[in-house]
């Protein structure tokens, strides 16, 4: 099932509910780009081969083909969001708490911005997607547990895959330019390191952009009254409309999170920034094909965090992981609260 560009714009007119849930989902994708898609450029920006100004335009164009291409390509984890709750039954209260899980992950994730901390936007979509389906259908009832469990396997994914990957990468460079010149490696690290940016904020796109494309099909068939679609088909409107809200977001800054997590957390080579790009844009795109929702957040971070222990474990700044390790630890529950919390609200309210 899919709905066509003339008959979305028909029923945004002409049905309130479809156009307050459109908005918070661009909403919550506008967020994403703002507050997720810098860490895919941190590195980038932190061994100054761009400057933020650039690399942030950079991201924005590459989040943008990202969203695009491999959607057209393989919506496999899309449809692994969209399939992880259940929001049937009544879908007038379903359309309620679903609006009440976009609002709890943008209030999340916008107090995560303030403080400059990198959450996981992935996690907090899941989260609050979760805590709405539990205050919906009055239970665990609401999960489903066979594409849930995915979730878990991408956190184990992306925290193993990109410090594993970041340490033997960077090892096996160090291992071929022992004996280069290290001015004429700089230089081509420093070119190296722009496409492994590039290649970062594409598979941003490629995975975040499918996550919220999965919430908004769903909101467009709650509204219109259709609670039990199994399958759909994202339309080539929306992964446009998707990919250049993300691409805006992205475009407002997030010099923050790009300090955050470029700077604070490990002091890093051209080189060896070139190999956390690598290593994490690797893990991600063997994610999106295999249809497992992973954090581009963790997956980066993580891999930085690999680079650095291969010199030695004293070179991570063990107080800013502490910080991002417990504001992930936290988005889980915290953010799962919030949407629950706000579905009751909201059911009551409405």
């Amino acid at each position: 099932m899919t709905i066509s560009l003339f008959e979305f714009l028909h029923q945004l007119v002409s049905n309130p509910p479809l156009l307050i849930t459109v908005i918070l989902t661009l909403g919550v994708i506008l967020v994403n780009g703002w507050t997720d898609a810098p860490n895919a450029i941190a590195t980038c920006v932190s061994t100054r081969c761009m400057r933020p100004e650039s690399a942030i335009i950079m991201a924005a164009i590459f989040n943008f083909f990202g969203v695009l291409c491999m959607t057209m390509l393989n919506a496999t984890v899309a449809e692994t969001i969209y399939n992880m709750v259940d929001f049937g039954g009544d879908t007038k209260q379903a359309l309620v708490a679903l609006c009440a899980a976009l609002f709890a992950i943008v209030l999340w994730a916008t107090a995560a911005w303030y403080f400059g901390i990198p959450t996981s936007e992935s996690h907090a979509l899941i989260a609050g997607l979760s805590g709405s389906a539990i205050a919906l259908q009055g239970g665990l009832g609401g999960i489903n547990g066979g594409e849930w469990i995915k979730v878990i396997y991408g956190l184990v994914l992306s925290t193993a895959i990109g410090f594993v990957a970041g340490f033997v990468v960077v090892r096996i460079i160090e291992f071929i330019c022992k004996r280069k010149d290290k001015r004429k490696t700089d230089d081509l690290f420093k070119k190296g390191q722009i496409g492994g940016a590039a290649a970062m904020a594409f598979m941003h796109g490629a995975q975040d952009g499918q996550k919220f494309m999965g919430v908004f099909m769903l909101g467009v068939f709650l509204a219109n009254g259709y609670g039990d679609v199994s399958n759909f088909k994202i339309p080539i409107w929306l992964m446009i409309l998707c990919s250049l809200v993300m691409a805006f977001g992205t475009s407002i800054g997030g010099y923050k999170i790009i300090k955050s997590v470029g700077m604070g957390m490990v002091k890093l080579e051209k080189y060896q920034g070139f190999a956390a790009d690598i290593s994490a844009a690797g893990a991600l795109l063997l994610s999106t094909v295999t249809g497992i929702p992973v954090s581009t957040t963790h997956t980066k971070t993580t891999a930085i965090m690999g680079v650095g222990a291969s010199k030695r474990l004293s070179s991570v700044n063990w107080g800013v992981v502490k910080e991002m390790i417990l504001a992930w630890v936290l988005t889980f529950p915290g953010c799962g609260l919030i949407g629950f919390l706000m579905a009751h609200l909201f059911m009551w309210i409405f």
